[in-house]
């Protein structure tokens, strides 16, 4: 397992899950103290397969759901995602509050964004968006290099991770103003140390709510009313 996962599973202890759901959108896993989400990989997504252990995940410890965040099956690595923000990202957790792509509206002059984020053109008008499976006005892959050789704030999707991009762009990045962003965010320092600056992620405070809107389907807006957004910001040298 390379330093980047190692990094996101820091930490993650023995305590059981209480509750696993994947649903369409997001994957849930609820523990003792917290609750983490991570985004659904699409069913065409390569690897894709049932996961073997359904219908007894709930109960297995934290630590061996995370383990799987280097499984080929990108089910397992969601899951594996959302157990360790299960332990990361707790209702107790401090940090700033408010949506961290209106903040880098504020502030940025070039920014380039790696996925399409809802509201994205409201909140920061003119970014270069980045997709795998380019819409109206989006960037191909192919034009990450040069488009991020001019940015001056670089912000990725938080599914990234789950898809296993996230450390090339990481390294495409490096020396920019790095933010991640989305509710499956894992809110761990530990990942400070591979030149993110920010950590724009949700802290869940209704479980149950949280849990059947993943089951019925829901998006990022109907998980909004189940917790809040909160953002870690690398403390400066």
């Amino acid at each position: 397992m390379d330093q980047l996962l190692a990094s996101v599973i820091d930490g993650v202890g023995d305590a059981p899950a209480r509750r696993v759901v994947v649903g369409i959108n997001w994957v849930l896993v609820e523990g003792p103290d917290a609750t983490g989400l991570a985004h659904s990989p699409p069913r065409d997504a390569p690897g894709c397969r049932p996961l073997a252990d359904a219908g007894r995940l709930a109960g297995t410890p934290l630590s061996v759901l995370a383990a799987g965040i280097a499984d080929a099956n990108p089910f397992a690595v969601a899951v594996a995602v959302a157990a360790a923000n299960a332990h990361h990202n707790r209702p107790d957790l401090q940090g700033d509050p408010g949506n961290a792509l209106e903040a880098v509206g504020r502030e940025a002059r070039r920014p380039v964004v790696f996925g399409r984020f809802p509201g994205l053109d409201r909140l920061m008008p003119g970014a270069a968006v980045i997709e795998r499976r380019p819409g109206p006005g989006d960037h191909p892959e192919s034009a990450a290099p040069a488009l991020v050789a001019e940015a001056d704030f670089v912000v990725v999707t938080a599914s990234a991770l789950g898809n296993g991009s996230l450390a090339g762009v990481l390294a495409l990045a490096r020396g920019k103003r790095i933010v991640m962003v989305g509710p499956g965010t894992p809110l761990v320092p530990a990942l400070f140390d591979h030149g993110i600056e920010r950590l724009a992620g949700m802290v869940i405070d209704d479980p149950g709510r949280a849990a059947v809107a993943v089951m019925e389907g829901g998006a990022a807006k109907a998980l909004r009313p189940c917790g809040r957004q909160l953002t870690l910001v690398r403390p400066r040298s």
